[in-house]
């Protein structure tokens, strides 16, 4: 079965030059793939010609006369620009055009077009921005929110940890995934308040056996792996992974740096070859590029506006995967399942004041 993908030529920083080579690498190597390049044609076609793959017969072209920069508010994004490559390339999704959609736009922007143009799911207040961050136990973390939403109320919180579980149920087929909810500590009287409150759901959603809610974890749980998951705000999120990422290009710098300094250290270098690749691989933040936009009604992937081709192509790689393994439905099914559930109105042990934890069921 072809699984079909639109692209959102003009996102990101480097728009055509990045995202053009990554779409002819992919379906290079991937047959089963047929990508729809969205974007202003003639800088398509000539990038295409450049590449020498202009009568590619797994690539078309869907014009799209207006581009979302990196700085457009989302005013612009939303209501101006209506025959934006990345609107367009989201509303192919909607219209049953492709199984995906990949860009590098301007993450606010996509996720308030995504949203415009999808909709959300049932019982999902606000979408999330979900991705893989490197763990010590050879595998990945799945963290969200990286972003989508800086202000969040427990109840968000919350969600994100039901379409989490319901994300690595559906793709490591992890039954019960382990969920950390991000904190300064690990112990229950620390955090704000938000925080506590949203301990005190998953603890009642664990109660309920709807997840399988570890407790409070720490940054560096994250890279141990001590959690399948790690649940916070998109305030908190972003942070956290604009700074690994760029302690991972650091420490890169940092020992090809150190490893030319001398001829000495050139010759260890040499011997530490393998294993200096094996390292640099493993931690390559381009890797884990690729983050799923979860609770939507479609399928939606967003890439590092900043990366090269190698890093975008596996973006598409994750929404080709996501669309293969037909995650949407699987999703939709579980958080269905999730948070269809008595209503509950469960107290913190560290505030005076009960809370109104009744789920906002909205479409």
């Amino acid at each position: 079965m072809t699984i079909k993908i639109s692209i959102d030529c003009m996102g990101g920083d480097h728009g055509p030059s990045v995202t053009i080579p990554a779409a002819i690498s992919f379906v290079n190597h991937e047959p089963g793939a047929e990508l729809i390049l969205v974007g202003i044609e003639h800088a398509i076609r000539e990038e295409l010609v450049k590449h020498k793959a202009a009568d590619h017969p797994r690539l078309s072209i869907v014009n799209a006369s207006e581009v979302v920069t990196m700085h457009d508010p989302l005013e612009v994004a939303l209501r101006r620009k209506k025959d934006s490559s990345m609107r367009v390339a989201i509303t192919l999704v909607k219209d049953g055009q492709a199984q995906a959609c990949v860009s590098a736009g301007n993450t606010g922007a996509l996720m308030a077009v995504s949203r415009y143009v999808l909709k959300t799911l049932p019982g999902v207040d606000r979408p999330a921005i979900c991705t893989l961050i490197p763990n010590q136990k050879n595998s990945a973390t799945y963290m969200l929110d990286l972003g989508a939403n800086v202000d969040c109320e427990p109840q968000h919180l919350n969600q994100f940890a039901l379409m989490g579980s319901a994300l690595v149920s559906a793709l490591e087929g992890k039954a019960k995934p382990t969920v950390g909810l991000l904190n300064i500590g690990e112990e229950d009287i620390k955090g704000n308040e938000v925080v506590k409150q949203t301990a005190a759901l998953l603890r009642a959603d664990h109660e309920r056996g709807l997840l399988n809610f570890y407790g409070n974890v720490e940054g560096n749980d994250i890279f141990e792996g001590t959690t399948d998951i790690v649940v916070c705000d998109g305030f908190v999120g972003n942070v956290v992974l604009k700074a690994s990422e760029g302690l991972g290009r650091f420490v890169k710098r940092v020992l090809t740096t150190e490893f030319k300094s001398s001829p000495l250290n050139l010759l260890g270098a040499l011997l530490a070859r393998g294993a200096l690749n094996a390292i640099s691989q493993r931690m390559n933040p381009s890797r884990y590029n690729g983050a799923s936009l979860l609770g939507l009604r479609g399928l939606v992937f967003k890439s590092h506006g900043g990366e090269d081709a190698y890093g975008y192509e596996w973006a598409i790689r994750r929404a080709f995967e996501a669309a293969k393994h037909d995650l949407l439905s699987r999703i939709a099914k579980s958080v269905a399942e999730l948070m269809v559930q008595p209503e509950a109105v469960p107290t913190s042990e560290d505030t005076d004041q009960s809370v109104d934890l009744t789920r906002q069921k909205t479409a």
